[in-house]
């Protein structure tokens, strides 16, 4: 199974929104954030193979990432993934993986550090990342059907601007 791992979009400002007294979780994408992820994700649509589920943190931002992703992937339907909140603990997303293994490919979206170390968990079986994915920017990782620690294969990884380029 091809698991495109994406993060979210650029987001307003952590200190910004944070004068406004909302929980964290409710920040926004900004809107220069959404056009450039929506030129993204077309990008990402051209690279990926065919996707067969879409998978989010329950996070403003990164369920608005999905939801401009969806479409560029031909799917209708994000589902919200707790495992993917970023104090989330990178195996806890294993089940949830497991359970996809007769899919073809996979994507979620989440956030940064969870998902650098998420791919070096993946790919080395470690708990430091090695991998930092910048806001927008997508990777590839080859798993086999019963994905755990060191299982994974990297296929590719792509900045925010490679992968708008693609997507032009």
């Amino acid at each position: 199974m091809d698991l495109v791992i994406v993060r979210h979009a650029i987001a307003e400002e952590r200190e910004t929104f944070a004068r406004t007294g909302q929980d964290d979780a409710l920040r926004p994408l900004t809107a220069p954030g959404r056009r450039k992820m929506e030129r993204a994700a077309a990008g990402i649509a051209r690279v990926a193979p065919e996707v067969d589920a879409l998978a989010s943190s329950p996070l403003v931002r990164a369920r608005d990432t999905a939801a401009i992703l969806a479409p560029a992937l031909g799917l209708r339907r994000v589902e919200e993934v707790e495992a993917l909140a970023p104090d989330a603990e990178p195996e806890a997303l294993l089940p949830w993986l497991r359970a996809q293994a007769r899919r073809r490919a996979v994507a979620v979206v989440g956030h940064e550090p969870h998902l650098g170390l998420l791919v070096a968990l993946l790919l080395a079986g470690r708990n430091e990342p090695f991998a930092i994915l910048r806001k927008g920017g997508a990777c590839l990782v080859r798993l086999p059907r019963r994905p755990g620690p060191a299982t994974g294969e990297l296929r590719w990884l792509l900045e925010p601007s490679q992968l708008r380029a693609l997507g032009r």
